[in-house]
């Protein structure tokens, strides 16, 4: 199967590539946080690129370079910045990061773009940097891109998560460090999850509600707000093969 992450691929390919008006580019947006003991810091980087990748080869797509570093983590989401191995980025960084990125892939010719991500918090700030993008590239010309922004759990389905999560889904926001993204790491990088290391617990009892300065003793030790236990790679490649599909199909309906 041809390279779709542009990062493995030389100026001249990339050039011909995108020479054709109805390629999509696909960016990645994750961030650098804990994820408990049994998975690597860069998991948000690594899944959102992983996802972008899965579905840049059902559309003929790109994957542009990664936005790495990602919003802080927020304790009823990620655990909180106070725990050590989170690197807590600002606000303004993923607006400016995503803002970059929306004009120099314009500047290149792409009219086609799909923010895929892959870190809770970031979501308003990218969506930020793409009307702050387009407010810059209207006022050049009359011709925008259309870009997407979506991030991957919403596309799997009700009927999919009944089926993964037989004892009650927790929400996404406590699923950090949890069964989708261990099940996930598990189908396409197992060698970075350690099993033997999940600290079984029962899903963090949070507020509906954020106080400052962040209070360490609501997040569980473990910095995983529910347990990734019942994860297996069976899990993951049920989670894989819906959201990809949903996502093809959603891009491939905005973009028709």
């Amino acid at each position: 199967m041809a390279e779709v992450n542009i990062m493995r691929i030389d100026a001249f390919s990339y050039r011909e590539k995108i020479s054709n008006a109805e390629t999509v580019m696909l960016v990645p947006v994750g961030a650098v946080e804990q994820h408990g003991p049994h998975m690597p810091l860069g998991v948000d980087t690594i899944l959102s690129t992983k996802m972008a990748e899965l579905v840049a080869e059902k559309i003929d797509g790109l994957v542009a370079p990664t936005i790495a570093f990602g919003y802080k983590s927020q304790p009823r989401s990620g655990g909180g910045t106070h725990i050590v191995g989170t690197f807590g980025f600002s606000a303004a960084h993923v607006i400016e990061s995503a803002r970059t990125l929306v004009n120099e892939l314009f500047r290149h010719g792409l009219k086609k773009m799909v923010f895929v991500n892959g870190h809770y918090e970031n979501y308003q700030f990218v969506y930020e940097g793409v009307e702050l993008a387009l407010r810059d590239i209207r006022a050049i010309s009359d011709k925008l891109p259309k870009v997407l922004i979506l991030s991957y759990w919403d596309f799997v389905t009700p009927e999919a998560l009944e089926r993964l999560y037989p004892d009650g889904f927790p929400g996404w926001d406590i699923e950090h460090g949890g069964v989708l993204e261990t099940s996930l790491m598990l189908e396409h990088f197992p060698d970075l999850v350690h099993m033997d290391r999940v600290m079984d617990h029962p899903p963090a009892q949070l507020t509906n509600y954020d106080v400052l300065p962040e209070i360490p003793e609501r997040t569980p030790h473990s910095g995983c707000l529910s347990s990734a236990k019942p994860s297996s790679a069976e899990k993951g490649r049920i989670l894989t093969e819906i959201a990809v599909s949903e996502m093809v199909k959603a891009i491939q309906t905005e973009f028709a």
